[in-house]
């Protein structure tokens, strides 16, 4: 599609109609997308970026190809007419086994998010690459729901958000509690009682008091329990496994006193919630790590990469 006239307010117009239908979490799937990002020509990372300059010893991006994309920018932002936010960003979605889609689904890993409408061919958005495209790159896309209900469109939302804004813990709580987090994944997947009780917690969240700060302090774990819980565990000794659980971060350091409860959201008061932080299993970041370990790889928009986009 060309534009009509110098303005390309015909072609604008297009554009926008096509956009009332887009939303967050909608996906492109197919052959022919590629993902453009930056790169330092003398330090290659990947082997997109070693391919990179394999051609052209001097090339600052690199481009890999995926099985598609997520929108990943807020709907009340795609909607709005391109010729004023004329950007959308979007990730790249990937293949996973179907206990990491259980993981993912569950918000246990904070880099990837669950997309409901590719979840049957295991595909999740892989939200450690982010690029941006102009809207019109969504003419030329075959549109496929992601998200179906306020629910899961909230998920999503909590998904991408947590991404950049989880708490960062002091690097000695990380030390602190590497034994019970490796428990926890250990036993995850277990056809164990141990194992369903876990797959049947929503989040584990723990508090500090009076602060993170602070040169003595305690700590509070919360296993927060689904409303919905799988029938095999509900049967379950909580008690027993809190016990073992509390067993493995038992007092040291500044750490001082330590407890735990299993509790549902409607147990938890909002008080409680606020002032806890999420304890993410798979990847607990301390600020001195987060420091140096920003995002070095900048996805941008080239004009290279539209003959894939396309």
């Amino acid at each position: 599609m060309k534009l009509n006239d110098d303005d390309g307010s015909d072609t604008a117009n297009d554009i926008d109609k096509i956009l009332q239908d887009w939303r967050q979490g909608d996906c492109v799937i197919g052959e022919g997308y590629w993902i453009l990002f930056r790169i330092n020509p003398e330090s290659p990372l990947t082997g997109a970026a070693r391919n990179a300059i394999s051609d052209d010893d001097s090339s600052e991006a690199a481009e890999e190809e995926v099985m598609g994309f997520m929108v990943a920018t807020q709907s009340c932002d795609i909607v709005r007419c391109c010729m004023e936010r004329p950007f959308i960003e979007v990730c790249p979605l990937v293949e996973v086994d179907d206990i990491k889609l259980d993981e993912i689904h569950r918000n246990l890993r904070v880099n990837y998010a669950y997309i409901p409408g590719v979840a049957d061919r295991k595909l999740v958005a892989d939200l450690d690459r982010i690029m941006t495209v102009e809207k019109a790159v969504l003419l030329n896309w075959t549109r496929i729901r992601g998200c179906f209900s306020d629910t899961e469109f909230r998920t999503l939302s909590i998904a991408l958000a947590r991404k950049w804004s989880r708490f960062a813990f002091p690097d000695d709580f990380n030390q602190f509690v590497r034994k019970l987090k490796d428990r926890l994944k250990g036993k995850h997947s277990r056809d164990s009682e141990e194992g369903i009780s876990l797959r049947s917690l929503r989040e584990i969240r723990v508090k500090a008091e009076p602060s993170w700060k602070a040169d003595r302090l305690d700590l509070i774990f919360y296993f927060i329990k689904r409303e919905e819980t799988p029938s095999e565990s509900r049967e379950t000794n909580w008690d027993q496994h809190l016990k073992v659980w509390l067993n493995l971060v038992r007092p040291s350091g500044r750490f001082e006193n330590i407890d735990g409860v299993v509790q549902t959201l409607d147990d938890l008061t909002a008080r409680d919630y606020v002032e806890s932080n999420r304890l993410d299993l798979d990847h607990m970041q301390s600020l001195p790590l987060l420091r140096r370990h920003q995002k070095s790889v900048l996805s941008v928009c080239h004009p290279r990469s539209f003959r894939s986009l396309s």
